[in-house]
């Protein structure tokens, strides 16, 4: 049996998108991995993550306090600039002890030499092995393509970012890809429930299996197998560059999509920026034991740190899907509809989505506004 708890319909298709209805697990028979409570308050692993990270962590900690979430911070300072093992490895005990975390993004440097990414070594070391990010227009905010409201779940374990390279001969570098059955079932299995749990109509599977036939082929025809397991389900698939096309062009006839770990990337990060960019994506990783909730698209914000000009609202509404996960729906549902009221009123909005207002600003508009919920 999978240990992993999800909230039921993380988006809802109202016209105000609130994340994260609670129910029953979309994985597992029971909450077996649920946080247990001290002194009637849950311990949360937190990872503010590089660049921005500092400034929203801190608007959630703000509008938590405010609305008596009860809620306990142990929060562990990763980067990924630099040198962090030690705090890497006390960020891993500190999930395996809480079983839930938020985090921010962790920078990953390009250059040879550097570390490998302490995103994916987590989710590697915890076996969080499923990633759901939530692509849906949010009402006040203006963009191309109406309609959208798709949910990409992506294998965070294998894949291209198994780590597994190293070159041959001098100016020849093998990367492997890992695809394996077991993984492939388990993330079908996940994809599935949650579309049937949230009454999700169609399951499409991102694919590159025209080109490499075994690795992707087994992914695809696994989704493909497992889908004949729920027969109310379509079950379609798509090669990925033309997904990708077809994401821009008509991201409306996607419901949900289950993806390799590069195209999952990819595609959520196309999809960001069909609804307004990545501060307003949300999204959590599920493992067997272990949830962690962070933004669903990857924005480190250096070039802006330190200027209170970042939007929170990816890790707020990241932050109430954790709320939902821990059965507080009654504090998610008054979070997340003051979130989207001042996104729908669009008198304060920070920068990336052309307005003039600050991190700060954009907090208090938010703790104005949870009065009248």
């Amino acid at each position: 049996m999978l240990k992993s708890s999800v909230a039921k319909s993380l988006l809802s298709r109202g016209t105000i998108p609130l994340v994260g209805q609670r129910s029953a697990s979309a994985v597992a028979q029971a909450d077996i991995f649920k946080p247990l409570k001290y002194g009637g308050k849950y311990t949360v692993t937190l990872i503010p993550g590089d660049g921005i990270g500092a400034e929203v962590s801190n608007s959630v900690k703000e509008i938590f306090k405010a609305d008596n979430v009860p809620i306990e911070w142990e929060q562990v300072d990763v980067t990924g600039v630099g040198s962090s093992e030690e705090a890497f490895h006390e960020s891993v005990l500190s999930l395996k002890r809480n079983k839930i975390g938020l985090k921010g993004i962790l920078f990953t440097p390009v250059e040879r030499g550097g570390h490998s990414s302490f995103n994916v070594a987590l989710r590697q070391e915890l076996d969080i092995y499923a990633s759901l990010v939530l692509i849906k227009n949010v009402p006040g905010v203006p963009t191309r393509h109406d309609g959208i409201d798709m949910c990409l779940i992506r294998e965070n374990t294998e894949g291209e970012y198994s780590g597994l390279e190293h070159q041959s001969v001098p100016g020849v570098v093998e990367s492997l890809k890992i695809v394996s059955k077991y993984k492939s079932e388990r993330i079908s299995r996940f994809a599935f429930e949650f579309a049937l749990k949230n009454n999700r109509k169609k399951v499409t599977v991102v694919h590159k299996a025209n080109i490499m036939k075994l690795a992707d082929g087994l992914f695809r025809r696994t989704v493909q197998e497992m889908g004949a397991e729920y027969p109310t389900i379509t079950t379609n698939d798509m090669i990925v560059d033309n997904a990708s096309m077809q994401a821009v062009v008509h991201p409306q006839q996607f419901d949900v999509l289950v993806l390799p770990n590069l195209y999952g990337s990819i595609l959520s990060n196309i999809g960001a920026a069909l609804v307004g960019g990545p501060g307003l994506i949300p999204g959590c990783n599920i493992g067997r034991e272990v949830a962690v909730f962070e933004p669903g698209c990857r924005h480190v914000g250096l070039d802006i740190k330190g200027r209170n000009q970042a939007n929170p609202t990816a890790l707020l509404l990241s932050a109430t899907m954790l709320l939902r996960h821990l059965g507080l729906d009654t504090h998610a549902d008054r979070i997340s509809k003051s979130i989207y009221a001042v996104l729908a009123e669009g008198k304060v909005r920070t920068p990336d989505l052309k307005g003039t207002s600050t991190t700060s600003e954009f907090t208090k508009a938010v703790l104005d506004h949870m009065d009248a919920y």
